[in-house]
Parts: structure tokens; C-alpha cells; sequence
């Protein structure tokens, strides 16, 4: 039976890549570790095949239980565990460095002392900084400028892992991926947010005049990308990952609500953030030919799927939103 290590396997993308990876091999064992911080939630994992999957609650910071959690001889180890919210990177970004940097040496380290076969870091096209209205997309060889302290972050990890290859000979992998959505999502995210304000009758906060850009893919074709990473990727590779998807926020926000069948008096314009990277796009080429992975949902189809899926399951963003998450909304929009 093969064995992956996931971290950050409660969260939103590693919560579906779970589920994706054990529905597709059924001969899959797969250990999650994830320290249940506010975004991850046991919820997420409802239904999994337990006697495939063993969860382990843990700090990725802490070499000792990394060596504890981490099965000899797994076959890879794939980190999704990470501070990933740029306005909360704003408010407290020394959270960000221990978990996104600390985090991935940690982790580095323990993969190869456990002679794990391939690393795999789940990065983001946030590394590379903001685009103009008339730049080409992002490609593997763009340099690195990231805006806000959690790309920077994230940047650094990137960093730490090519070096480990080449400083080591590690088999490492770095994905880079545009804007995921898909069921399970934080709603301090744009798309959950979105939706889950609209049907409570809550005003929907756009930062400045919405019309930042963004590249959006939907999860399981970033689940999907990963697999053909982690399958046939060279090491020391870097593979962006997008599905050539780009919208304003504010159609977003504007399809949203006519799909809800809500009016849009509900957009309320708010005091854009600082250092609000104004595009994103990735130029997806290099993971397509040399991978020959696809995406395959369409983002007219995954957003009515995503919409439909907030829409069945209230209990579970509104017990997300009644906990702590408020005291944050509560802070950061509040004087907008």
C-alpha cells in the first residue's frame, strides 16, 4: 500500500485533496497531521475511510512530533499546512513566519531523516507579486516580489525547499496554484464569504472599487495537478498551476448574488487593504506538457457546485462564523 503524509489535511485544500486522492486509489494509506488552528476543522474529514486514514493532531513547528507522526519510508510528503490569509498576515505576521517557514524546515528536515520519498510544497501565485492589466501571465521563471507578509512567507518556504535539493539532493516538488474554491473553504475567502453573507442578508465587503483580478481554479483540479506532481514531477521542479480563469472580484461577487437570486444594494465598497495586489494570472504551459494534466471544471459550473454546496450546508459555515472568526471580521472590517 503506498503512504502519503499530508499536513494541513483539515483545511480547506488539503481537506479535499484527501478526500480526492483516497476516492481515486483505493489502496492509499494516507497520514494527516494538522494542529486543528482556527482553520482547520475535524468537519472537513467527515466520511473518510478510517481504517485508510490516520489523523494526527500536531504542530508542524515541533521536529519531535514531526518524527513521531512521520511513517519510515512514506512514499511522499505533501505540505498544505500553512497561515494562508493576507489580512491576517497584516494584523500578526509573526504567526506566519513560524508556520510557513519554521514550518517547511521542519518538515524538510524530518522528510529526510524518515527517508521520505518526495517532498512536495503546496506554494501559491502570491510569491510572484501583482501583475498590470497588460502583463503575460506568470510562468516558473518569473522572479519573486511578493506584497504582504504572507507571501513573503510563503516565498521564503519556496526558498528553503529548492534549496534542500540542491544542497541535499531532496526530491522536492513546489506547486504553485492560483485562486482555489470549491466546498470546505474559510468564509473570510472571497467566494464563501460572499455567499454566505448573501444568504444571511449581510452586506458583501468589496475592498476599493473590486476590480482586482484573479486567477480561479477550482480545488479539485488543484487536487488533480498535485497527484500528476507528486506521480511524474521532476525533482527540483516548480509547476505553476492554473486553469486560465481570470474575473474581476466584483463579477464574482456580482454572479454570486444572481445566482442566490439577491439584489446587488448588497455590495458595500470598502477601504482597500495595503499592498493589495491588484492582478494574478499563472501561465499553467510547463505543468500541461510535461505532466499532461488538465483542469476540468469550468468556473461557470464549479462556482453554481460551490455556491449550491454553501447553500446545503449552513450548519457548517455558521458554527465556523459564530466562533472566533467573528472577533477577526469583527476587527478588520468593522472601520471600513
Amino acid at each position: 500500500m503506498p503512504t502519503y503524509v499530508v499536513t494541513g489535511g483539515a483545511g480547506f485544500i488539503g481537506s479535499n485533496f484527501v478526500r480526492l486522492a483516497l476516492e481515486q486509489d483505493p489502496s492509499l494509506r494516507l497520514v494527516d497531521i494538522d494542529l486543528l488552528t482556527y482553520a482547520g476543522n475535524l468537519e472537513n474529514l467527515q466520511g473518510v475511510p478510517a481504517d485508510r486514514h490516520t489523523f494526527v493532531r500536531a504542530d508542524i513547528t515541533d521536529p519531535g512530533a514531526m518524527a513521531d507522526a512521520v511513517p519510515e519510508g512514506a512514499d511522499v510528503l505533501i505540505n498544505f499546512a500553512a497561515e494562508t490569509h493576507v489580512d491576517r498576515s497584516i494584523l500578526g505576521p509573526l504567526a506566519f513566519v513560524r508556520t510557513n517557514v519554521l514550518g517547511t524546515q521542519v518538515l524538510l528536515d524530518t522528510a529526510r531523516a524518515r527517508g521520505v520519498g518526495r517532498y512536495v510544497q503546496v506554494s501559491t501565485d502570491e510569491v510572484y507579486g501583482s501583475l498590470g492589466p497588460d502583463d503575460p501571465p506568470f510562468t516558473e521563471s518569473s522572479p519573486l516580489a511578493p506584497s504582504s507578509p504572507y507571501a513573503a512567507s510563503k516565498a521564503g518556504a519556496d526558498h528553503l525547499v529548492l534549496a534542500a535539493h540542491r544542497t541535499w539532493g531532496q526530491d522536492v516538488c513546489v506547486t504553485r496554484c492560483s485562486n482555489n474554491y470549491g466546498p470546505y473553504q474559510f468564509p473570510e475567502k472571497l467566494i464563501p464569504l460572499m455567499v454566505s453573507n448573501a444568504l444571511e442578508g449581510q452586506p458583501l465587503p468589496v475592498y476599493g472599487d473590486g476590480r482586482q483580478v484573479r486567477d480561479w481554479i477550482h480545488t479539485d483540479d488543484h487536487s488533480r495537478a498535485i497527484l500528476a506532481v507528486v506521480a511524474r514531477g521532476k525533482p527540483g521542479a516548480v509547476y505553476n498551476v492554473g486553469a486560465r480563469s481570470e474575473r474581476y472580484n466584483i463579477d464574482v461577487v456580482r454572479a454570486i448574488l444572481a445566482s442566490l437570486g439577491k439584489g446587488e444594494s448588497l455590495i458595500r465598497f470598502v477601504t482597500d487593504r495595503p499592498g493589495h495586489d491588484r492582478r494574478y494570472a499563472i501561465d499553467p504551459t510547463h505543468i500541461q506538457t510535461e505532466l499532461l494534466w488538465r483542469p476540468q471544471v469550468a468556473f461557470e459550473d464549479g462556482l453554481e457546485r460551490t455556491i449550491r454546496w454553501y447553500r446545503d450546508h449552513p450548519d457548517w459555515w455558521r458554527r465556523i462564523k459564530d466562533g472566533s472568526y467573528r472577533e477577526f471580521y469583527d476587527k478588520w472590517y468593522g472601520d471600513r
